[in-house]
């Protein structure tokens, strides 16, 4: 059995390095520059990423969603804890595992902020701390070829088996993916991403008509990032407009149309 499972990992290994490779292309939206990123962001932020590489055209299929991976934005609440003292965000990659980069990762490529409301500054520590505790785990690369697999043309998926797709992993605790990592952090401070809602009657004698919701925490391992675009309880914050977008300042080029 151990045989088997080194033989697993060494192919996972090798069709990780092919899927995170990035083929000749570019996104159709304009990126968000670092610095201005960067003054937007709080820590606790996801920031949500169209990534260019294999894994990531197989993801956003699966998922019918521009976004292919998501980064939890730690900041300074994150120093001394990280791998370099330019390094603010925690990842998992399918490569590497759960680590620890710079906003320089994340040059030329299209973004998304999504912000938790109404966290203290205690519920935001906890949710970094679970993060940052977990650099150093891995994926669990022996089921990497349940996403390779996806990479073929419009594969016959109904879309209500596409979110299970994604369910990569064996259950153990030192694995990870992106959008797993992620929520269980929030998990940790039973803050909802995309939860399952019950409706259930009221236990109210006066009230025959009266409802009452009931939250149920989704698996983690079926977590996507855009549950963080589409979550009712993330705030949408985009750079441009949070730095003081004024559409009567631009400056047209009323010669030119783009695309010519």
């Amino acid at each position: 059995m151990n045989l088997i499972r080194a033989v697993q990992m060494k192919l996972g290994r090798a069709m990780a390095r092919f899927l995170s490779e990035v083929p000749v292309g570019q996104s159709s939206s304009p990126p968000t520059p670092r610095v201005r990123l960067l003054e937007t962001l709080h820590p606790g932020d996801v920031l949500l990423v169209e990534g260019r590489s294999r894994i990531s055209a197989a993801i956003k299929y699966l998922t019918q969603s521009t976004w292919s991976h998501a980064a939890l934005y730690v900041g300074v609440l994150g120093a001394e804890r990280l791998a370099a003292p330019d390094h603010c965000f925690v990842e998992a990659d399918l490569v590497e595992g759960v680590r620890s980069i710079g906003i320089g990762e994340y040059d030329g490529l299209h973004t998304r902020i999504c912000r938790p409301v109404d966290l203290t500054a205690a519920e935001t520590a906890t949710v970094i701390d679970y993060a940052v505790g977990r650099i150093g785990h891995r994926y669990d690369l022996r089921n990497v070829f349940d996403l390779a697999r996806y990479l073929l043309p419009n594969p016959p998926i109904p879309a209500r088996f596409r979110r299970r797709m994604i369910a990569l992993g064996s259950g153990d605790p030192t694995r990870a993916i992106c959008s797993t990592l992620i929520a269980q952090a929030f998990e940790a401070i039973n803050y909802p991403v995309l939860p399952h809602i019950d409706y259930l009657p009221a236990p109210t004698p006066d009230c025959h008509i009266c409802i009452e919701e009931v939250f149920r925490v989704r698996h983690h391992t079926l977590f996507a990032p855009r549950d963080f675009d589409v979550s009712p309880y993330f705030r949408l914050v985009k750079p441009t407009i949070d730095a003081g977008f004024d559409f009567r300042t631009l400056n047209w080029n009323i010669t030119a149309v783009a695309g010519e």
